[in-house]
């Protein structure tokens, strides 16, 4: 990847003494707005995704890609299930473009040092689909809202040769989305067997056999749950090696500034700035009124476990993905990623959130009060 980028955090330093040789703490805050596309030659590869089976996607993934390839001249990436769709196979005007495409398969093929930035073409979970391919360095991300509900995705299709033109010219704004770095430690275990006197083969306990090491980068959350069980999730939370408390309910989430506006808020959490260094941990119906979502610096490392008297075994999920259970000995690390997602704007950071606040989510949306006349006024 040929982009150039810094991740801006507020730094705080130590200037010199004043007259009385006191010393002085000031604070340089990086304005979110002046983080910059800049590319150190123009790109010449891009990854297209495409949301599967979607066929209202078709026409314009085909728009898209003949743009790039005979207007552009870029080299397209495309994974290959989105190929085999029937649509795309039966397209014979499609069929020259197609020829000149790269291909891959998730989970098979590393392109993470071949493609210079990525195009997603459906909603919010293209963008973390995206994500979930690359596990170290991420190239810049393009996301046209062509989903149901488009919170990350700030483009309009409509004006698609501009706005990609601009990109591939570096004249853009770019939101560097954290994300979270999950380590899940497995006990592994296989059943005991034996033989009582009769020759009645038993298969009564666990017997441990090592451990299994996992790793996520997570774009919006980790969500630990009770699962399928009718019991309360029992799980103890540790930061920095310490017990902080133990979650009681139905679940807990820990999610990024970016998945502060997905399940977290409908959990009850606050909306957080995706520039904001920030963990942010939120119980899912937790049997204590007094559990409030809390919000944690960005580099603390929390740890879950199933608690010792908990009644069942827990799930967990990342992204949605990759659920899995969680039992006794298992933990579950999670730090903040040092490989961000770096999210090209339409505008600029913060206008862009605040109108996906007000046209997603519908931020605080209500009638006004009627103006009161001089003459109300005066019956009052």
């Amino acid at each position: 990847m040929q982009e150039v980028m810094k991740f801006n955090q507020c730094v705080q330093r130590q200037v010199p003494g004043d007259s009385n040789n006191n010393r002085v703490w000031k604070w340089h805050i990086q304005d979110p707005a002046s983080q910059r596309l800049t590319w150190n030659k123009p790109p010449k590869s891009v990854l297209v995704i495409k949301k599967i089976r979607d066929a209202s996607l078709l026409q314009p993934f085909k728009e898209l890609c003949r743009f790039l390839t005979e207007v552009k001249g870029m080299i397209v990436y495309v994974e290959q299930k989105v190929l085999e769709d029937p649509a795309i196979v039966a397209d014979e005007s499609f069929v020259a473009v197609k020829k000149t495409f790269c291909t891959f398969e998730e989970d098979f093929d590393d392109i993470s040092d071949q493609v210079d930035f990525i195009i997603c073409l459906g909603g919010d979970g293209t963008l973390l689909y995206a994500s979930s391919l690359f596990q170290e360095s991420v190239p810049p991300v393009m996301a046209f809202h062509l989903g149901s509900l488009g919170f990350l995705t700030p483009f309009k299709f409509d004006t698609y040769q501009s706005q990609v033109t601009q990109v591939i010219e570096g004249n853009a704004a770019i939101v560097l989305r954290s994300r979270l770095k999950v380590r899940v430690v497995k006990e592994c275990r296989e059943r005991k067997s034996g033989v009582d006197e009769q020759g009645v083969i038993l298969t009564n306990g666990e017997a441990d056999t090592g451990r299994t090491t996992m790793q996520y980068q997570v774009l919006n959350e980790v969500v630990v749950d009770r699962g399928p069980s009718s019991y309360l999730s029992n799980v103890d939370l540790f930061l920095d090696g310490h017990l902080i408390t133990t979650v009681q309910g139905d679940g807990v989430i820990v999610s990024t500034p970016t998945g502060s506006t997905a399940y977290a808020v409908a959990a009850g959490a606050s909306m957080i700035h995706p520039n904001v260094p920030a963990i942010m941990i939120t119980p899912i119906c937790p049997h204590s009124l007094s559990f409030r979502p809390i919000v944690v610096p960005a580099g603390v490392e929390l740890k879950i476990m199933l608690s010792c008297g908990a009644r069942n075994t827990a799930w967990v999920s990342f992204d949605g993905r990759k659920r899995q259970e969680v039992c006794h000995g298992d933990s579950i690390t999670i730090t903040t990623s040092c490989f961000p997602v770096p999210s090209i704007c339409f505008r600029d950071p913060v206008n862009d959130w605040f109108e996906s606040l007000a046209q997603c989510l519908h931020w605080n949306v209500r009638k006004k009060q009627h103006y009161l006349g001089s003459e109300e006024e005066e019956e009052y």
